[in-house]
């Protein structure tokens, strides 16, 4: 008996550095975030004093905030909802035993490159493309397509479609991966059973896969909202730093950085946002495993 309890102790050990790492770096930003919001405190003051609810109110007062949530919103399902489509077909052909396509390793590198590449290298590389005197506008007016150069930087729906490629573009390589790692563990005599009862292609597809990889599907849905709703390097590095043009990008880290900027780094006005954002982000992520959750049927006792 002793000598179990003493195994067990060593279990802690093993487990401390996540707890205390999780403890310091994930528990306690997020406290300490939100009791700033309740303050004001700022980078130029010694002493801090307890304001309640006036930094909420100020934001829900501010109409840029409503324009922040749903930038976020929309620039986040016009990336994800291709991302997932791509990707689910991608997996799909390359999983697939029939098509037999080659070179399968080489694909998944291809695919999962661009996400090892820096946010900021990307967001200056397309800067410069589409910039007044950029490679496109040069290709587009040598070629007699534009009679002249455009400003494609001040250029509120040109500047939302490249944020919304470069995300997808960053990230279905990653969603394909992982998609196609769910795959490839279902065992492959479920659908040699459903060949021979006559399922075809979709019907497998909609009976069979989707189920199975539902647990994969969620995760790779609530992490990429996760990463959806703080958005901030790509808007942030293609324009000014302000959500501009006319605020078609600013996302909500971007409006929280511009009220860290404004009054003397008023941390307290920022800390509020990052606790909307953190509050609207959970109840989504809530939602959706409750949405997906595994429903299992309830057997009546006097049937059985």
């Amino acid at each position: 008996m002793f000598s179990k309890v003493q195994k067990n102790t060593y279990g802690y050990f093993f487990i401390a550095p996540f707890v205390i790492g999780f403890l310091l770096f994930g528990l306690y930003p997020v406290y300490n975030t939100l009791s700033l919001s309740f303050t004001d405190t700022t980078l130029m003051k010694a002493h801090a004093s307890f304001i309640g609810l006036a930094n909420f109110k100020r934001l829900f007062a501010d109409s840029t905030f409503s324009t922040a949530i749903t930038n976020t919103w929309e620039l986040w399902l016009m990336n994800f909802i291709p991302q997932l489509g791509i990707a689910l077909l991608l997996s799909v052909w390359f999983t697939n035993t029939m098509l037999k396509i080659k070179g399968g390793g080489i694909w998944r590198m291809l695919f999962y490159m661009p996400n090892l590449l820096m946010s900021s290298a990307i967001a200056a590389l397309f800067f410069s493309l589409f910039s007044f005197y950029g490679p496109v506008n040069q290709f587009l007016v040598r070629a007699n397509l534009l009679p002249e150069a455009v400003d494609f930087i001040r250029s509120p729906a040109v500047m939302r479609g490249l944020v919304v490629f470069i995300q997808w573009w960053m990230w279905f390589g990653q969603t394909t991966i992982l998609l196609m790692a769910a795959m490839t563990s279902i065992s492959v005599s479920i659908y040699e059973a459903a060949t021979i009862d006559g399922a075809n292609t979709w019907q497998m597809f909609s009976w069979i896969t989707l189920p199975l990889i539902k647990p994969v599907m969620i995760y790779v849905l609530v992490t990429s909202l996760v990463g959806g709703m703080q958005m901030f390097d790509i808007p942030m590095l293609l324009t000014d730093g302000r959500g501009s043009p006319a605020n078609s990008i600013l996302t909500n880290n971007i409006m929280m950085y511009m009220r860290f900027r404004s009054s003397q780094g008023h941390i307290g006005a920022a800390s509020s946002v990052g606790v909307m954002v953190f509050i609207m982000t959970t109840f989504v992520a809530l939602l959706i495993f409750y949405l997906l959750r595994e429903k299992q049927d309830k057997v009546n006792p006097e049937k059985v």
